[in-house]
């Protein structure tokens, strides 16, 4: 499965000893079946670019800003991959979607959320430290910036139909907390408007911006990101 890894390593740019040094950071979530599962074609994401794809190229895009932005400052190079690696862990699949929900909890503004939930609730050995979860958490919630996310009034969550409300339920008090605490941050209406409060969150975000525009080459790919139908995923192309 390390081959893998290296096959989307291969693409850029990178000496062995990077390549090395970033399979060893990401390969436990790699790994994960949760993962895997978004490294097929049910989890296509944009255009007809696996979700798993997408976030590897997120996370090749990441560790190469980080590695350019430290020569001028201090960065955790594990937090901003694990916030890259993390940050699209949405629980269904977008494209093609039936799925009816309020104007403010579609896909788009709410996926953040679902995002954090799952993060925190299949790898909870990444959020023991409250710092390092407060840094992941809020990299993954505000990713979409200068784009919103949806936000609550009064912690309830369970208004915002999300997809896997009871992992959030079973989540440590102190992670729900931090992950409300985010969401919350410069809300108006039922929305928030907010970067990462954290330099590897904010790395992160350009990252996937820069990986969003290369992936999005067609008509179906943009207009899918406004309607959430891609008829050329419908026909197998």
């Amino acid at each position: 499965m390390m081959d893998n890894i290296y096959y989307y390593f291969n693409q850029y740019n990178l000496s062995d000893i990077e390549k090395e040094e970033l399979a060893t950071l990401i390969y436990p979530i790699f790994i994960h079946p949760e993962f895997q599962k978004r490294m097929t074609r049910e989890y296509m994401h944009h255009g007809t670019i696996t979700l798993g794809e997408h976030i590897i190229k997120d996370t090749i895009t990441t560790y190469i800003l980080c590695r350019k932005k430290s020569k001028k400052r201090i960065i955790n190079l594990d937090l901003a991959l694990k916030i890259s690696m993390l940050h699209d862990l949405y629980t269904f699949p977008w494209q093609n979607s039936q799925e009816k929900t309020s104007f403010f909890h579609k896909h788009g503004f709410r996926h953040p959320v679902e995002a954090c939930i799952n993060a925190t609730y299949w790898f909870p050995e990444y959020f023991k430290d409250v710092k390092s979860a407060e840094i992941i958490i809020d990299g993954i919630m505000h990713h979409m910036f200068p784009l919103p996310v949806s936000s609550v009034k009064n912690n309830e969550l369970d208004k915002m139909e999300l997809n896997n409300f009871d992992n959030f339920t079973k989540l440590d008090k102190d992670i729900q907390y931090i992950i409300i605490k985010s969401m919350k941050r410069k809300r108006f209406a039922k929305i928030s408007f907010s970067r990462s409060l954290y330099y590897e969150g904010r790395i992160m975000s350009k990252a996937d911006k820069k990986v969003a525009l290369s992936e999005i080459k067609n008509f179906s790919s943009a207009k899918a990101l406004l309607t959430g139908k891609n008829k050329k995923i419908k026909k197998g192309n």
